[in-house]
């Protein structure tokens, strides 16, 4: 899908802690603050768990597909923010609750695009809607949560 970036991998490193291997944001082609972001990712054959998941018929292990979710969804709340009010000092969120369905795979050379909606707050508690795809196949959907609070 490749669609210009709003966010490139500067904007995402200065907001998640995560780094290569274990970051699995390329960009974020939409956002509207404080509702809605889609973010991309583009599988790449040389990534480590292609290797062993499984050998002649890679994808990417779902519990990567809701971690990359989870950041997509961490970057919904940190860039609805605003950037004066962004601490980097601040823990960062943690991954509460997911519970998602896996109908399809996603597998390497695809672009795996995913979506999440905030859809409610519960005081430090964030509750988003999500969605996973590559091309027309949905390869995860369902909720996650998200908490703010001490480093896990």
């Amino acid at each position: 899908m490749n669609s210009l970036p709003l966010h490139g991998p500067e904007t995402i490193q200065e907001i998640l802690p995560h780094r290569p291997p274990f970051l699995f944001v390329d960009r974020v082609t939409v956002l509207e603050p404080g509702v809605r972001i889609v973010a991309e990712r583009d599988l790449r054959a040389e990534e480590p768990h292609f290797t062993g998941h499984f050998p002649g018929a890679p994808m990417m292990p779902g519990v990567l597909v809701a971690e990359a979710l989870a950041q997509t969804s961490g970057l919904l709340w940190a860039l609805s923010l605003g950037e004066g009010d962004r601490d980097v000092s601040e823990p960062p969120l943690f991954l509460a609750k997911v519970d998602l369905k896996f109908p399809a795979t996603a597998r390497p050379g695809e672009t795996l695009v995913m979506e999440a909606r905030l859809e409610r707050t519960y005081g430090t508690l964030f509750r988003f809607q999500v969605e996973a795809r590559s091309g027309e196949r949905a390869v995860a959907k369902g909720i996650l949560m998200l908490g703010k609070g001490g480093r896990p």
